[in-house]
């Protein structure tokens, strides 16, 4: 039994072998085709072999492209916009007017405070917000005893507010006050937000390796909240009229980076140099003009019949 498998495995490894290199089991759909010209010349397909692999192309063309620094980081209020309320005096509260999550304007009565100070009655103090706000903690209630190192409130004003993002200390160099960043976040993912690099830490971290690099954002929308997860990718170069086709025509082997370009029922490999990139587009330095057409859905098979013999053409 042993000597039969021994005879067996190489007729299995032809088989396997043959049905690796028969590009008509990709095709087949489309008729039984064959590889027949010079070895990874274009390939040929006719229109139902293209419907079978529902091929899908777009012409190569100008438009604005970036070049990206992702970094993650949350969302946070400004340092200067924030205010804990507290009072000079020892006593109990008599009123609370302010609850969690009220916006008030600067001037606001927010509690009233009974002083301990010997009086009859005893003088009572009304607290006023610092400034305008949202109420993003109150710590006290009826009859509480406070002391003046108690925060009775904490106020942050979140017109504008700020992403603390963590770039590497590899990257540091690239960034820089003054440059554009596109923000998205976890909470409203279909949201682009458009904000600006304005601080850019002094200090790195020694266990992380990173500074803290803040990006300022509006918020007049109120969607911004403290601790919101956000991705932001930092504009490093920006090209207003760069040749580009998508991500997806774009493939790599052996280091080199490769689209199949469309002429009638041929498709041939041309290898490009990238240039910026982002989350759709890649520009491409060489290799194409506008209006090459590129395979966008399909390359990957076609490079298939491309490395297994170059032009095919159907059996009759």
């Amino acid at each position: 039994m042993q000597q039969f498998r021994l005879y067996l495995l190489p007729a299995i490894v032809l088989a396997l072998f043959t049905i690796i290199l028969r590009p008509s089991a990709v095709l087949a759909h489309g008729g039984d085709i064959k590889v027949s010209g010079g070895a990874r010349g274009p390939v040929s397909l006719t229109a139902a072999q293209v419907k079978a692999l529902d091929l899908q192309t777009v012409e190569a063309d100008l438009r604005p492209v970036a070049s990206l620094l992702r970094v993650n980081g949350e969302v946070a209020a400004l340092p200067n916009e924030q205010a804990d309320v507290s009072l000079r005096i020892s006593g109990s509260v008599e009123a609370v007017y302010a609850n969690l999550g009220d916006r008030v304007r600067k001037g606001d009565r927010l509690a009233l405070v009974q002083s301990r100070a010997v009086g009859n009655p005893p003088p009572t103090v009304a607290v006023h917000a610092p400034m305008d706000g949202v109420i993003d903690a109150r710590n006290i209630i009826v009859g509480q005893s406070v002391e003046p190192n108690t925060t009775l409130f904490h106020l942050s004003n979140r017109t504008r507010m700020r992403v603390i993002g963590k770039v590497y200390e590899e990257d540091l160099g690239q960034v820089r006050t003054g440059q554009k960043v596109f923000v998205r976040l976890l909470a409203y993912p279909d949201k682009l937000l458009d904000g600006v690099v304005s601080f850019v830490g002094p200090t790195l971290d020694a266990e992380t390796r990173t500074v803290d690099v803040w990006v300022m954002l509006d918020n007049r929308q109120g969607l911004l909240k403290p601790n919101l997860f956000a991705q932001a990718d930092i504009v490093l170069a920006q090209n207003a009229a760069a040749l580009t086709v998508p991500n997806a025509a774009i493939l790599e082997a052996s280091g080199e980076k490769f689209v199949f370009v469309r002429e009638g029922d041929k498709y041939h490999r041309v290898d490009i140099t990238e240039g910026a990139g982002d989350d759709q587009y890649t520009e491409v330095k060489s290799g194409l003009v506008p209006g090459d057409v590129v395979v966008t859905q399909g390359a990957r098979e076609i490079y298939t019949l491309w490395l297994t013999g170059g032009k095919t053409e159907a059996e009759e």
